[in-house]
């Protein structure tokens, strides 16, 4: 194999030890630590996670999606219902999170069940987006087929022009879900490619933690 652009791209990770007598025996604080140090860092768009689902026929997807908060049963984030990972959803409620933190080395693997959360819940969360993002919402027919860019643009002026200055009404459409885990891993790059794995496993009310082989 001819050296090639890719050969100039590997890096060499240094990385804390991530042992598994310092970590967080509840795998939401550890990720909430983790978390905490991607915000300190000012990491850009530390919430974006890849969401994985699959389709009725068993063919993964994945995408970019924004955490949104996270409780003591999940991680919350928000989408149309209607968009091709809510029919995914909606066929299939097993998925995964990936969380990866470059310049900290770590990601955050979690595989669990997906939810959505009550109504009261999403009603909320749109009420506090920015106006022009909700318009967006109720007008873009996510994931379908649509002419141009322009006719997007229309379809916004058009529910604009309607609504006026009213208040926006959150469309059934649209809402959120929670990723219910029953797994984690957490890894941390080390030096010589020795990657530390440390995971999770629900094991009825508790968890189990164990390391696996890099």
């Amino acid at each position: 194999m001819s050296d090639s652009v890719y050969d100039a791209l590997r890096v060499e990770y240094e990385g804390k030890p991530l042992r598994e007598d310092e970590v967080a025996a509840d795998p939401m604080e550890q990720f909430l630590r983790w978390f905490d140090d991607a915000t300190a860092a000012e990491l850009p768009l530390a919430n974006g996670m890849t969401l994985a689902t699959v389709d009725a026929e068993g063919a993964p997807a994945a995408r970019i999606v924004l955490l949104k908060d996270t409780d003591a049963r999940g991680f919350v984030f928000f989408s149309n219902y209607d968009s091709d990972k809510g029919q995914q959803l909606a066929h299939e409620q097993r998925a995964a999170l990936l969380f990866w933190w470059v310049p900290l080395s770590r990601q955050v693997r979690i595989e669990g069940s997906v939810e959505r959360v009550d109504a009261a819940i999403s009603d909320a969360y749109f009420a506090k987006r920015p106006r022009a993002s909700n318009l967006s919402a109720m007008a873009s027919p996510q994931s379908r087929e649509v002419p141009d860019r322009a006719w997007l643009e229309r379809a916004v002026d058009e529910l604009s022009d309607r609504v006026g200055e009213g208040s926006l009404t959150r469309p059934p459409s649209w809402g959120g879900y929670r990723l219910v885990p029953r797994g984690f891993e957490f890894w941390q790059g080390r030096a010589d490619r020795l990657h530390d794995r440390v995971c999770y496993r629900r094991d009825g009310d508790a968890w189990t933690r164990y390391r696996l082989a890099p």
